[in-house]
């Protein structure tokens, strides 16, 4: 029970960066370990745990597909979306600068933490090092942000993108809503008034896409793993710039009367005051805290 208990609180660890534009939950999921282990037991949803079910074989079915395993994890990701798109949503809107800083700091740790499962660098690795900090860097300064669309078929398409972004540490899936126009929608409104028109369709287009994307994941995380850890790091270091604490929304008015954000406009503070102190203190909080994750993971899973 205390192994599924840990495996529900990295759930939760997941969970709420999922929820936050710029923080992947498949970071959460590589620094506190259970990165491989989720992809492969998603993976196993195959034709074989499908002929396990059919023929009522549930403790083979169980087994084959660590089944107890998902549902931790996913009770704690499911738990934490719940409860953070009822709380960020005021902490935003008044105090964004800390929030901000909080994340910036979980993020520049991760790198270090994910950094050093490398075992070997070699002129490859390095080469994936660079692709991903640049992939990273070029979806984070994308300014052309989507207008809102509640269509079936295009929900279904962000849950898709999303979690296939949200499973990749270091690419935040929460962003690439921002970047389709559907994250208010979706993490805030949908999920906050439980509405099922939304819901539904972006959850059938979540789980297709992790099913998907996690058989090709395995496969290149399995045959090139340090070059595979590389090219997540790059893509954790690169996707600092959208943490950033300090940056102004650049919007555009549409035709419509309502405005966008199309980008953020990013600057220093001026002078060393309390505000910078507060970021300051909370940057070394995320830090601690990603601290504590890799800690938590050398405890076993189960």
């Amino acid at each position: 029970m205390r192994s599924y208990l840990i495996l529900a609180l990295k759930g939760m660890g997941m969970g709420a960066a999922n929820v936050i534009p710029g923080v992947s939950g498949g970071t959460i999921a590589l620094i506190t370990g259970i990165f491989e282990k989720l992809i492969l037991s998603v993976k196993s949803f195959d034709t074989h745990a499908a002929r396990l079910l059919l023929k009522r074989q549930i403790k083979a079915f169980i087994a084959y597909t660590n089944l107890y395993f998902l549902i931790a994890v996913f009770t704690g990701v499911a738990v934490a979306i719940v409860a953070l798109a009822r709380v960020l949503d005021p902490l935003f809107e008044d105090y964004p600068v800390y929030v901000w800083a909080f994340f910036f700091g979980l993020i520049l740790a991760s790198v270090f933490f994910v950094g050093k499962t490398v075992t070997g660098w070699s002129l490859w690795v390095i080469v994936a090092l660079a692709i991903g900090t640049g992939i990273a860097l070029a979806v984070s300064l994308v300014s052309d942000v989507a207008g809102q669309n509640s269509a079936y078929w295009y929900v279904f398409l962000c849950g898709i993108v999303a979690m296939c972004s949200m499973i990749l540490p270091g690419l935040s899936g929460s962003y690439v809503l921002l970047l389709m126009g559907n994250y208010e929608l979706i993490v805030v409104d949908a999920v906050n008034d439980m509405d099922l028109s939304i819901l539904i369709p972006m959850f059938l287009g979540a789980a297709f896409g992790l099913l998907a994307f996690s058989r090709l994941l395995s496969w290149v995380f399995g045959k090139y793993r340090n070059q595979t850890i590389a090219l997540l790091t790059g893509f954790i270091a690169g996707s600092l710039t959208i943490l950033w604490p300090w940056k102004e929304e650049i919007t555009t008015t549409l035709s419509d009367g309502t405005e966008k954000v199309t980008g953020y406009d990013r600057y220093f503070p001026d002078s060393f005051d309390g505000e910078v102190i507060g970021v300051i203190g909370l940057v070394i909080a995320g830090i601690i805290v990603i601290w504590l994750f890799e800690k938590l993971a050398r405890v076993k899973s189960g």
